[in-house]
């Protein structure tokens, strides 16, 4: 192995921490930035759904005690995914029997983040900013941070999401667009059993037509804690026309208010919707704006790359982002350990990565379209 090769990540979510974990694990050395003060996510979401091609990039890239921590602290298995009219009519079911217990098919966000840092505590750094870069005379790269100082490196990997600052560096004329659609997350705490049943069993969609829909999604811990309730994760998807608010108003609105403006769009729906609205957690509503990035031709491999979100965001109507991530840090690092077992340089393993990483990518934003065509119809 060379033990000079160094590599820096920015970004510290799903992707980032899992590329970190295979790489710390193998002895690479390794270092993540990330500009969040504190491993408490910013308001991102809730539930993370975990497919079986994630699995297998966290079996590939994490130690099993690694892993077993995220299998130990993420939801029960769910069976069951469902999709109902606003009025609760039936549309359709796809059932999941015998989904093997060692499968993580549903996480917390924060649970999921905790989890992934295990053992990394001298590699994350927390309230690092990283806000520009430049490669050296020798090849290398030289990050600089907003708080100052700066930090070099053999590789520099932009595993920091949608407002990437590695991709606006590395790819100027990259495009992530609107995606024309508004989501307003919030939970319930759940305290019982929930009506209808499919409701506990997995994730369900309900849809109003074109310009709106919900999701549901219940997270029952594996391992329970004190201050950590199980809750059922509750979003509403819809045209800024049919939230029948501006985006300055909307992004602007308080916990309560986004509560109240879900309520009110549901307002004619089944009662037993209406009815987990009006018992949800009021302080858990945020906003946010769905973005879906444009095709991105290969680029020429150097000693910058980027990963999951920062290069193909999507939206999570097929919920495939985060897996993707999860590939995408998987098939980075047994590219960076070849590179270190002196199998090919580390340019042609950035090279090899990209020529998988693109079309994947791509190949998921693709699904994302198709699934969100599926979902709004009249």
């Amino acid at each position: 192995m060379n033990d000079s090769t160094r590599v820096l990540i920015v970004g510290g979510g799903v992707g980032g921490l899992t590329l970190a974990q295979a790489l710390h694990t193998a002895g690479v050395d390794v270092v993540v930035y990330e500009q969040d003060p504190t491993p408490q996510t910013r308001n991102q979401g809730y539930r993370i759904h975990i497919d079986p091609d994630g699995n297998a990039a966290l079996g590939e890239c994490l130690d099993p005690q690694v892993f077993d921590v995220l299998r130990r602290s993420s939801s029960v298995n769910g069976d069951l995914v469902t999709t109902f009219t606003s009025g609760l009519e039936l549309v359709s079911a796809l059932e999941f029997p015998g989904i093997p217990e060692e499968m993580v098919t549903a996480v917390d966000r924060n649970a999921f983040r905790r989890g992934l840092l295990t053992g990394l505590n001298e590699v994350v750094r927390f309230g690092r900013t990283v806000s520009d870069y430049r490669i050296t005379e020798s090849g290398r790269v030289r990050v600089e941070f907003a708080e100052g100082g700066s930090d070099e490196g053999d590789l520099l990997v932009g595993a920091d999401g949608v407002g990437s600052v590695i991709r606006r560096r590395l790819l100027p004329n990259a495009v992530v667009e609107d995606f024309g659609l508004r989501c307003i997350y919030g939970r319930m705490t759940l305290t019982g059993s929930l009506d209808p049943d499919e409701f506990n069993r997995g994730l369900c969609w309900v849809t109003e037509g074109s310009t709106c829909g919900a999701g549901f999604g219940p997270v029952i811990f594996r391992t329970p804690e004190d201050g950590r309730p199980d809750y059922l994760m509750v979003t509403l998807c819809a045209t800024p026309a049919r939230l029948g608010v501006i985006d300055d108003e909307l992004f602007g609105m308080s916990a309560q208010e986004l509560w109240k403006l879900s309520t009110d769009v549901v307002s004619n729906w089944h009662p037993a919707i209406r009815d987990i609205y009006a018992h949800s957690d009021i302080d858990s509503f945020f906003p946010i704006t769905f973005r879906i990035s444009a095709p991105v031709d290969n680029w020429g491999p150097g000693p910058v790359t980027l990963l999951g979100d920062a290069i193909h965001t999507m939206p999570p109507t097929a919920g495939v982002g985060a897996n993707t991530a999860l590939a995408d840090a998987a098939t980075l690092a047994h590219e960076i350990l070849s590179a270190t077992k002196g199998e090919k340089s580390l340019t042609t393993a950035v090279a090899d990565y990209q020529t998988v990483m693109l079309p994947r990518g791509q190949a998921a934003i693709g699904n994302s379209r198709r699934m969100a065509a599926q979902m709004f119809v009249d």
